[in-house]
């Protein structure tokens, strides 16, 4: 039940998240926001990660693994960013949400247990996962970022038609399939961190890896800005970020290829809000790969009692 838990708390904290740094992005850019996300995460995260008690021994392997997990998150967001500049959002976005498919293979390779029932129910969730994650057709969109939305700051013209097309896709296919396994491997490094180390060291050690590779570039190029509508954006987007990612970590203790597919729910729960909050229209895929999602976890759950 743990991993049904934190699985869960860390998608609706990562889609609050999507949902902040997705306004915030048109304000600020994506390598802005996401700088700013990092900076917060850090900010909240390292006094839990002092205050939570050391492990009696830190080994160079636990380590490297934390750091494995911290690279990961990184180029997965660099990868998803180059894939979005030059392809469509409604081919990306599915192809970045199999992350926890991967992650959960990944864990079972590795020997993490999982039950045939549960198995089949994570089937039925990654499948509600991605087609909730697809978008009605519509114009080419050359830019974004993690939260899959256009970036005016990072605009770049891609091919219109013809063999240059077609290879341009092709590589924002391939990018995106990078990203998608990058983030599995990161989280499943993150949940065996976490098997030695508290969950916010985790975190935290994410974040500065984030705030040296993105952060810290802006803030010498004098790129680093800031609004004051962007403000409680990029708080809730960065607080929203690093207590999901504990989570995550949380219930990997128990089942890292459970927490991995229910966290990778976050872009099927980030598209429902939008069309609560902000009446943005579901396509009837989204609306049945939600109701897969919802009997995917119903039954998980269930069997997991």
């Amino acid at each position: 039940m743990t991993a049904i838990i934190g699985g869960l708390v860390a998608a609706m904290l990562w889609a609050a998240a999507t949902l902040s740094s997705s306004r915030s992005s048109r304000m600020l850019g994506s390598r802005v926001v996401i700088a700013w996300v990092m900076i917060v995460g850090a900010i909240v995260g390292l006094p839990v990660a002092l205050l939570s008690p050391a492990p009696a021994e830190v080994r160079p392997e636990s380590i490297a693994i934390v750091l494995l997990s911290g690279i990961c998150y990184v180029v997965g967001l660099q990868l998803t960013y180059a894939a979005l500049r030059i392809g469509q959002v409604s081919l990306i976005a599915p192809i970045v949400a199999t992350e926890g498919a991967i992650g959960a293979l990944i864990a079972v390779a590795l020997g993490d247990p999982l039950a045939l029932s549960a198995a089949v129910m994570l089937g039925v969730i990654v499948v509600g996962v991605v087609m909730a994650s697809l978008e009605r057709s519509g114009p080419d969109v050359p830019a974004g970022d993690l939260d899959l939305v256009v970036d005016p700051a990072d605009l770049e013209a891609a091919p219109a038609t013809g063999p240059a097309r077609v290879a341009t896709e092709r590589r924002a296919l391939f990018l995106a399939i990078a990203a998608a396994c990058f983030f599995g491997v990161g989280l499943v490094a993150a949940g065996r961190s976490a098997l030695v180390l508290p969950v916010a060291w985790v975190a935290v050690t994410a974040r500065a890896v984030g705030i040296l590779v993105v952060a810290l570039p802006l803030v010498l190029t004098g790129r680093l800005t800031l609004t004051r509508r962007a403000l409680p954006l990029v708080i809730v987007a960065g607080v929203g970020e690093i207590i999901g990612s504990m989570a995550s970590a949380w219930g990997s203790r128990e089942s890292i290829a459970v927490t991995a597919v229910l966290g990778s729910q976050f872009a099927a729960i980030a598209a429902v809000a939008a069309y609560v909050l902000f009446h943005e229209r579901l396509a009837r895929i989204q609306v049945i790969g939600v109701v897969l999602i919802v009997a995917g976890v119903t039954a998980l759950a269930a069997t997991s009692l």
